[in-house]
């Protein structure tokens, strides 16, 4: 059991017999639930003081960060769990998105002596991903730290299943571009998934050539926008084609021939017309505001470093939040503390 210190709040004169789920030199499972519900959201050190004010308790900082940890890890290690289909009805495509964002982590050298030196301080990616039936509400999350791509390929894949992906709700998917996206994407849905490249991602290198194409940069970026929603991908190739660096010019100063390149890799990703028409999205602007809610929220906090195991039970936390299952968890823990 968890130590844990408290004093009766004379100001807020709270009686004892309010805090008798405290067990003596011990955090009862609802304390804990407290805890770590604060743990999840803010940096330890802020949680004594809501602690203090919402419930006239007193709880070390150390002891909150063990608890909410060891409750991170239990949810990294439980086995994963599907969501709730939709319910039965009409055929309609379940949209996904996938995307990575960087986070703070320390790696631990153990042979160093000195642990203050033996520490590497990087930024390592956390994948997200996302699905739901068009027009739903209901959202499936799913992610991973370690376990690399093929591991949020198949994470994709099962909040996809979730959320009621089949022959009849064809897989329509949009991403940054990246490789690991477009390869993963084939390897879990093969000819049932539709993959498209995020337009507003496109936009980015046709805004950086823009201004070496023509005087008036933004009626032709406007031009190029329009060629594309209308899959004319190939005329917006042309009219890169003749303002393309010399092949002596640095990559990093070739903004035209960047946006041919990535244009031209990617031309089976580009069909914009067909999703606009069926009402569907060409930007992936749902897994970048998840990334702010779901990750960035608590992992990437000024002055915050993780090690990579609590980066993954933070993260299996949060996402366990986020699809609703935080009271399930719960519910369980104290069934399981009162039959032992």
């Amino acid at each position: 059991m968890e130590e844990v210190v408290y004093r009766r709040d004379n100001k807020r004169n709270r009686p004892f017999s309010q805090q008798a789920e405290i067990l003596n030199r011990s955090c009862s499972i609802p304390l804990q639930r407290i805890v770590t519900d604060f743990g999840a959201d803010i940096p330890f050190g802020q949680v004594p003081e809501k602690l203090k004010e919402h419930y006239g308790i007193e709880v070390a900082t150390s002891v909150i960060a063990r608890i909410t940890e060891r409750h991170a890890r239990v949810f990294y290690q439980q086995p994963e769990r599907v969501v709730a289909k939709e319910e039965a009805g009409q055929s309609r495509p379940v949209i996904a998105e996938i995307d990575g964002s960087m986070v703070p982590v320390v790696i631990s050298n153990s042979e160093q002596k000195d642990k203050r030196k033996g520490k590497t301080l990087q930024w390592n990616e956390v994948k997200l991903c996302l699905a739901h039936q068009q027009g739903s509400q209901r959202i499936c999350f799913g992610g991973n730290f370690t376990g690399g791509v093929e591991q949020a390929g198949r994470a994709l894949h099962q909040c996809a299943k979730a959320a009621g992906f089949n022959q009849e709700n064809p897989l329509h998917a949009v991403g940054d571009g990246a490789v690991w996206i477009t390869e993963q994407i084939e390897q879990q849905f093969g000819a049932d998934g539709r993959y498209l490249v995020d337009f507003y991602h496109v936009c980015e290198y046709l805004a950086e050539a823009a201004t070496r194409c023509a005087a008036d940069s933004k009626a032709w970026l406007e031009e190029q926008k329009s060629l594309l929603k209308s899959n004319h991908h190939k005329r917006v190739l042309i009219n890169l084609l003749p303002h393309i660096e010399p092949p002596q010019t640095e990559d990093k100063n070739a903004p035209v021939r960047r946006a041919h390149r990535y244009l031209s890799k990617r031309a089976a990703q580009l069909d914009y017309q067909s999703a606009l028409e069926k009402g569907l999205p060409i930007g992936s602007g749902e897994i970048e505001s998840a990334h702010r809610y779901i990750i960035q929220q608590r992992l990437k906090r000024a002055g915050s470093w993780w090690t990579p195991a609590n980066i993954d039970g933070m993260l299996a936390m949060r996402l366990a939040r986020a699809n609703k299952r935080w009271n399930d968890y719960w519910t369980e823990v104290m069934k399981n503390s009162m039959a032992a």
